[in-house]
């Protein structure tokens, strides 16, 4: 058995590491792969040469390096995959909840911050959801699954930014900074309870590192929501709302875009 590592630059979330197993996955010689996301680290743990894998890795266009090849055994699986499964479940749970909450008050209060940070609660919904959806289908059914989900997560941050440009190049009321603070700090809540769950578990495996960092990555979208809802009440404006809305669906708008790729 051979271990051949890989740094990955642009391998920093759930939707690249689907990228690589997706495309790794018809490899017969291909036994294991451990993802490290934090270092951009991926490990193939596999039986024949490694040229067509580090071939098959290098199409997917995110900036790879063969950092070399070793003889090693195959590690052992862990036996907690039911309670990280309850885990993942329970983060979604949160994640479309908050995406339900947030939406409906983001109308009320007029605040594209919500309907943005509510729009990317959605699209993490759809990765854990595409995550424990297609375990164990084929390959087919997972690429369909998959580009179902990116365009409609397209659809939706296309919405989003004629929204936001309507209100931009119209007059349109200045959002209600209460409800925009208030409901960021319960959404803040909600992520860091998820992260304490997925931290709990103290995993190693890919998957709940991956969960972790789109959690912390939300704790900031819901910290800026509540800078923007800070500042349209010191400033009286709309602006503030507007440019928080546009850089959170713009995240979502590239989260889109990594998932209609990952569905070649």
């Amino acid at each position: 058995m051979n271990k051949t590592t890989f740094h990955i630059s642009q391998m920093d979330c759930p939707s690249e590491e689907q990228m690589i197993r997706m495309k790794l996955e018809n490899f017969e010689e291909v036994k294991q792969l451990c993802f490290d996301l934090s270092n951009r680290k991926l490990e193939v743990y596999h039986t024949t040469n490694v040229a067509g894998i580090h071939q098959a890795i290098h199409e997917l266009g995110l900036k790879d390096e063969l950092k070399g090849t070793e003889e090693a055994e195959l590690p052992v699986a862990g036996d907690d995959e039911a309670q990280q499964r309850k885990i993942l479940w329970w983060v979604l749970g949160i994640n479309f909840t908050f995406f339900v909450v947030e939406m409906t008050t983001g109308w009320i209060s007029s605040s594209m911050g919500l309907i943005a940070d509510s729009l990317d609660m959605l699209a993490d919904s759809i990765v854990y959801g595409l995550s424990l959806l297609v375990v164990g289908s084929t390959a087919i059914r997972k690429k369909k699954v998959t580009k179902a989900s990116g365009y409609f997560q397209m659809i939706l941050a296309l919405i989003g930014f004629s929204e936001v440009l309507r209100r931009f190049f119209r007059e349109s009321e200045t959002p209600v900074f209460q409800l925009m603070i208030i409901v960021s700090i319960f959404a803040l809540m909600g992520n860091l309870i998820s992260l304490w769950l997925i931290n709990k578990n103290q995993s190693k495996e890919a998957h709940m590192q991956a969960s972790a960092i789109f959690t912390s990555n939300d704790i900031i979208v819901n910290a800026g929501v509540m800078v923007a809802g800070i500042l349209v009440y010191y400033l009286n404006s709309k602006w503030p709302d507007l440019v928080i809305g546009g850089l959170v669906f713009t995240v979502v708008m590239q989260g889109a875009f990594r998932i209609l790729k990952l569905s070649k």
